[in-house]
């Protein structure tokens, strides 16, 4: 059976790094792509995986990505994981700079990646198989909540640019799916939105009764590619129990009612 190469951007950190670690233990080729070269080391080391490092904002760079993975061999499946969110201003009081940052990130630099590595996987296809691209997106790119307008703004994007892909790709072996997770406990993402304060990032899991784990995510997204050629996974929504929505979040222990 031919080995099966997958690409997943933001391959440094949380859900990005707990993915391919664990496509490498199904046995899967991964070229794990972040900007961070000190950290995909550590990923390559751990796993085995491949790594290329890249700011996948800057077109230069998706275009290396490109002729990289064309040099390689083919590649199956995409798992478009780089992302981020910045602030938790109210539209009034939010900055454009940050909302500039989050629609690069989240929307652009993802529609960059698809239309470089569409070839690839086209070529990648084999009789009686299907090629992947999954986008994370977020419960933000589905449901709004005060103080969330630029990230649900740009989450929202990423989710109907994957809708739009998916139409679009209709008649050919190409599957898009699309994971949104919910309220998820690594280690970079809330200290990034506010700004390296590590307190006001600790306190948004502050008593909250297991939060997802990026490992939890990770098997979401390689059981979703790894279903039969087929099967197409068009949403997936995960959160932990105690999130009902994105601003209803249970703190302290859960109990049967009655």
């Amino acid at each position: 059976m031919v080995q099966q190469t997958v690409v997943v951007t933001g391959a440094s950190s949380g859900i990005g790094y707990a993915t391919a670690k664990l496509f490498r233990e199904h046995g899967w080729r991964v070229i794990g792509v972040a900007r961070r070269a000190g950290r995909l080391t550590e990923l390559a080391s751990e796993t085995g995986a491949e790594t290329f490092v890249a700011d996948l904002t800057r077109p230069a760079d998706v275009t290396a990505l490109r002729d990289f993975l064309a040099a390689n061999g083919p590649i199956h499946a995409l798992v478009n994981n780089a992302g981020g969110a910045k602030g938790a201003d109210s539209v009034e009081n939010s900055t454009p700079e940050d909302w500039r940052w989050m629609f690069e990130i989240n929307v652009i630099a993802v529609q960059q990646v698809i239309r470089a590595l569409l070839p690839l996987l086209r070529s990648g296809v084999v009789p009686g198989a299907s090629a992947s691209i999954l986008n994370i997106t977020s419960i933000a790119g589905h449901v709004v909540y005060e103080g969330g307008a630029g990230y649900n703004a740009a989450k929202f994007a990423a989710a109907a640019m994957t809708q739009v892909l998916r139409l679009e790709l209709a008649g050919e072996p190409i599957r898009v799916l699309e994971v949104a997770p919910g309220m998820v406990k690594t280690e970079e993402f809330s200290l990034v939105r506010f700004g390296g304060d590590q307190a006001k990032a600790e306190s948004v899991y502050d008593n909250v009764p297991e939060p997802l784990s990026a490992a939890d995510v990770a098997e979401v997204i390689v059981h979703a590619i790894e279903l039969p050629a087929h099967v197409n996974l068009d949403l997936i929504t995960i959160k932990p129990v105690a999130q009902a929505a994105p601003h209803k979040v249970i703190r302290g222990a859960l109990t049967p009612r009655g």
